[in-house]
């Protein structure tokens, strides 16, 4: 450098920690405005809370009583994500039956009736439906399989979407607009300067074991639950960033049993829904405080069984279905003492770090999958503020990848020669952008070879994820795909996508059966408390089988 010539300034305006959708939706909005950002992420995006919740943009019913401005600010931004994103979201009718046993049944019918008479005013900003009386026997008629002591309830509508495709496709958005997104880095420290000011971070790929540091005018914290873990890296209390980690677990099955959810209540009161998620069926969730390893978070056995006894008192047919697998998270809830975790805030905070004598450091503390873009867009109103940056706000306006224009799943399908329910789930998780992993089977026809059979999920699709979405092991590619999160819980599928990612990552061959059984002894984990013993049964031997075959002996 010549002598007299000014020090470089800083590599970004702002660097994002965390790949859950609050930090994916934060850099996406940097990107949208011209401010120069990067990501990390420890482990995955959506690994938290984003990618394990049950999945609902809703509108904020539980809020209509004691905030309904909340509420109608839910169902807006309900609509806003609808719109960037239409290829991804599925509606839901939801039923609410009111069953003889409960305390003045009849009673309770028309409280829900009145109630959601006064959310339907909110419903036309989520283009939701008005709610539905419904008798007990238009209850039957719609789903046989209801309790037979149902005497009425109502009907209204929520969305679904997929939250860990939700997370890809915006950081997807933001790096195509300059940012940088680095999967399975931890922070190791967050750099301050001699007055204390956040100027960066230096991290380590714990995939490669490098090590780096990058300099930055801003930083924000967007870990969720490991907020107060991250708020330590800058020397700060963890107090500084207080959050009340609660545990939420979903059972899921191996296909859907009806078209509607089903809302009941657990043996303590707690809501539990029974509802149609993609093309399975799913049970949750449960909230308990929890005090573990964020890193390894999964269900017990006797979660299982407390979500399972709510569903049968409402649905008692589900007793003889094939239970195959578990999800679980834990929430970033704001931290409050004394309150039982069903009634804790699921609203959203933005702390200054500032007035703990860090300038520069933000920390992004509660919300919901249903107001990440809102959470998101306050966030960088913030930092563009500090930045001096007054450009347009577009995160409401502007498409994410593969929301473009809708797709003619048939027409692809015989475009590509493709199994048309293939191409149904293909177009479901990337939109317009299916086409792109279509025309890589035109050139390859090999790539259209199914590699899991359950989803279904093509070589292509496989090798797409890989090249663009920041998949990087066999349990990324799952998560974007769902691959190996059907019956056969990827004991069929792990070994030949092992070996396509270690290819497409630069790894050796060998590396391949170790990213392979890594997957399958995780998913293990992840089935064995909801399955039944004959099915545990089958599936260790199946799994001595498969390890024995990668090369290794059985976890």
């Amino acid at each position: 450098m010549q002598s007299g010539a000014p020090a470089p300034g800083p590599e970004y305006d702002v660097v994002v920690i965390g790949g859950g959708v609050n930090g994916t939706g934060v850099l996406r909005d940097c990107a949208l405005r011209g401010i120069r950002c990067a990501l990390f992420e420890r482990n995955d995006l959506g690994f938290g809370a984003s990618g394990n919740s049950t999945g609902f943009i809703h509108g904020g019913p539980r809020y209509l009583g004691t905030n309904p401005d909340l509420t109608a600010e839910m169902c807006r931004d309900s609509g806003v994500v609808q719109r960037i994103a239409p290829h991804l979201l599925f509606r839901v009718p939801v039923l609410v039956p009111v069953l003889a046993d409960e305390p003045m049944p009849r009673l309770w019918v028309t409280l829900y009736d009145a109630f959601f008479r006064a959310y339907d005013r909110f419903q036309p900003q989520k283009r939701g439906h008005p709610h539905l009386r419904l008798t007990a026997d238009e209850l039957r008629q719609i789903e046989p399989g209801l309790a037979p002591n149902v005497v009425g309830g109502v009907s209204f509508d929520e969305w679904g979407i997929d939250g860990t495709r939700l997370c890809v496709a915006n950081a997807r958005d933001a790096a195509s607009k300059g940012a940088m997104v680095r999967t399975h880095c931890s922070i190791t420290e967050i750099l301050r300067d001699g007055a204390g000011r956040a100027v960066g971070v230096r991290y380590e790929d714990r995939l490669t074991r490098e090590t780096g540091t990058v300099t930055a005018r801003t930083v924000v914290n967007a870990t969720g639950a490991w907020a107060p873990l991250t708020a330590r890296l800058a020397g700060l209390a963890s107090e500084a960033a207080r959050v009340r980690p609660g545990k939420g677990i979903h059972v899921y099955f191996d296909r859907r049993f009806s078209n509607y959810a089903i809302v009941t209540r657990a043996i303590d009161g707690r809501q539990v829904f029974v509802f149609p998620w993609q093309n399975s069926t799913v049970v949750g969730t449960t909230d308990d405080d929890y005090y573990g390893d964020l890193d390894d978070v999964v269900a017990t056995s006797d979660e299982v069984r407390y979500l399972l006894e709510a569903a049968r008192r409402v649905y008692p047919a589900i007793s003889e279905a094939r239970a195959i697998g578990t999800w679980a998270g834990v929430r970033p809830t704001l931290y409050a003492w004394g309150p039982n975790e069903d009634a804790l805030s699921r609203e959203h905070q933005i702390v200054d770090h500032a007035a703990h004598g860090a300038p520069g450091l933000y920390s992004m503390l509660g919300g919901k999958l249903s107001s990440y873009r809102l959470f998101a867009e306050q966030m960088t109103d913030r930092l563009a503020e500090d930045l001096g940056n007054r450009a347009e706000k577009k995160s409401h306006t502007s498409p994410l990848p593969g929301g473009e224009e809708p797709v003619d799943v048939m027409l692809l399908a015989k475009l590509g020669g493709i199994d048309p329910v293939a191409t149904a789930r293909l177009a479901y998780r990337h939109g317009s952008q299916a086409l792109e992993v279509v025309d890589r089977t035109l050139k390859k026809r090999v790539e259209a070879t199914l590699v899991c059979h359950c989803e279904p999920v093509m070589e292509a699709e496989i090798r797409y994820v890989v090249e663009h979405e920041f998949a990087r092991t066999v349990a990324d590619v799952a998560r974007r795909t769902r691959l190996g999160f059907g019956m056969c819980g990827g004991m069929r599928c792990a070994a030949r996508c092992g070996a396509i990612v270690a290819e497409m990552t630069g790894r050796s061959p060998a590396e391949g059966p170790s990213l392979a059984r890594a997957f399958a002894v995780e998913q293990r984990r992840r089935r064995w408390p909801a399955i039944n013993p004959l099915q545990a049964r089958q599936e260790a031997l199946t799994f001595s089988s498969l390890t024995s075959e990668l090369g290794a002996r059985p976890e």
